[in-house]
């Protein structure tokens, strides 16, 4: 138990400090939406294009722990779609949205430094084989479903071309490529390129959590939380179950491995579910509500899948 709470304790302070920090107006609650931006499009590609410069290709890309992973997201899209519509009454828009809020996941302001803090920077290479897909795939089918499903949608080929300017346009998906061409043609960095990169993936953490601590200020509890407790609920507890449930018993991948990916899954409800939620102005306070409920319980549900998976 000790050593659980010595990986969660410190990327949780980080939390509080920027929630306090913003909340007392210690920090200016303009800056927070900079200090995202800087972290999502300046220092975490550095940090992935790093990552993907060193990484063992024979092993980063494990497709028996990355597609378990989308698996459990897309059954708790599906399910989130369900209990939004035929539950809580909801129209086929919004249910969308809310299902989405279920099935994104927080996989580099929280999900990196959790995952580094909890098995060290070996793990990293996997959680980024995970990210590489994730923002493109899941926002993809996140705005296909909307599109297909919402009585007002505009047309297919509209969505399709919007969804590809997001993918070509992520900075964090530049990080990936750039660096794993860079290790495919055996380009090694000189300094000070090597010194740049290394302090610019130095800042991810720190600033991420501070960040997401401030951003969280910006969301209040409605008459919503019922809902977004239950979407919080499918994200924190079901998401990663279903990975664990395919990984281990089912495709036998090793524990040890397997871990990484379950753990990235019981990651809490990420900021581009707010994102999502206000292009389409569909169920914005069960976005925002989810990502503070999970967030907050993402204390405790990620101190349990520690335990389950073994620190």
């Amino acid at each position: 138990m000790l050593a659980i709470l010595n990986v969660i304790l410190p990327v949780f302070a980080l939390l509080a400090l920027g929630y306090g920090a913003v909340r007392l107006r210690l920090f200016p609650n303009e800056g927070v939406r900079g200090l995202i931006i800087f972290v999502n499009s300046f220092a975490t590609p550095c940090l992935l294009f790093r990552a993907m410069l060193d990484a063992d290709f024979s092993t980063t890309f494990n497709w028996g722990v990355i597609v378990p992973f989308y698996v459990g997201g897309v059954v708790v899209f599906i399910v989130g779609i369900l209990l939004s519509s035929r539950v809580f009454g909801n129209k086929p828009g919004e249910s969308v949205a809310s299902g989405f809020s279920a099935m994104f996941t927080n996989t580099v302001l929280v999900g990196i430094p959790v995952v580094q803090r909890a098995y060290g920077p070996e793990a990293l290479a996997t959680a980024f084989s995970i990210i590489a897909f994730h923002a493109p795939v899941l926002i993809t089918a996140g705005m296909l479903t909307m599109e297909l499903l919402r009585r007002d949608g505009a047309p297919l080929l509209k969505t399709l071309g919007v969804a590809l300017v997001r993918i070509v346009a992520n900075p964090l998906l530049w990080g990936i490529a750039l660096g794993a061409a860079a290790n495919l043609m055996h380009i090694k960095l000189i300094e000070p390129a090597e010194a740049f990169v290394t302090i610019m993936a130095a800042a991810v953490t720190p600033a991420a959590l501070f960040g997401l601590g401030g951003a969280l200020n910006d969301y209040k509890l409605s008459e919503s939380w019922g809902q977004s407790l239950t979407m919080s609920l499918l994200k924190l507890l079901v998401q990663p179950a279903i990975a664990w449930l395919i990984m281990v018993p089912i495709l036998h991948i090793d524990r040890d491995l397997a871990r990484y990916g379950v753990l990235l899954a019981a990651m809490p409800a990420g900021i581009n579910v707010f994102v999502f939620a206000t292009y389409y102005n569909r169920s914005v306070n069960v976005a925002a509500n989810t990502i503070l409920i999970s967030t907050v319980l993402s204390v405790l549900t990620i101190s349990g899948w520690l335990y389950v998976l073994g620190l």
